[in-house]
């Protein structure tokens, strides 16, 4: 059960991701979180980094899409100015948002990566679909809702097993 909590990698934010290598393996589009994933939770808008960044993803073919478990509101306005489609309310890690955005993609689960910051939603959901999942570190950990900070407690417990098991080693994170 522990290893579907498991990413394919791991790395410290986004701009960390090696673009051009998956791409060059066959992955054409990428599932990405919002909150705590490309900003804080609390910041409205992309900063100038990170709308490089997308450029950068658009570039080199990748197709982006954000789906997120917050509202409509939020997502959307942070969303839109930047032409990127998402999906809001999704309740990762349930299978449907994840299957919608490859739809509005037009992908398959092999073609599509899962960008997230949280285990329990981002790569368990992705996992369970067969998506190669990378894990980010959280961006704000202090303006996380109550929810996250519970989601937050259940995967310190899921670490201490996979260390426990051999299979988390924290050498493994690229920087």
């Amino acid at each position: 059960m522990f290893e579907m909590l498991m990413p394919k990698l791991r790395v410290n934010t986004v701009f960390d991701i090696d673009l051009e290598d998956l791409y060059a393996k066959g992955y054409r589009g990428i599932i990405t979180d919002l909150d705590n994933t490309l900003v804080g939770a609390k910041a409205p808008l992309a900063y100038p980094e990170l709308i490089a960044w997308f450029e950068l993803v658009k570039k080199t073919g990748f197709q982006l899409i954000i789906v997120s478990n917050n509202h409509l509101a939020r997502v959307s306005a942070f969303a839109t100015p930047l032409d990127i489609q998402f999906v809001h309310e999704a309740r990762k890690p349930s299978l449907k948002p994840f299957q919608k955005g490859m739809k509005m993609m037009g992908l398959s689960n092999t073609e599509t990566i899962m960008v997230g910051d949280q285990m329990l939603t981002d790569v368990f959901g992705g996992n369970r679909l067969g998506l190669f999942t990378v894990l980010v570190q959280p961006i704000s950990v202090q303006d996380e809702g109550w929810t996250t900070r519970i989601n937050r407690r259940v995967e310190r417990v899921a670490l201490k097993r996979l260390r426990k098991k051999g299979l988390w080693l924290e050498e493994e994170q690229q920087e």
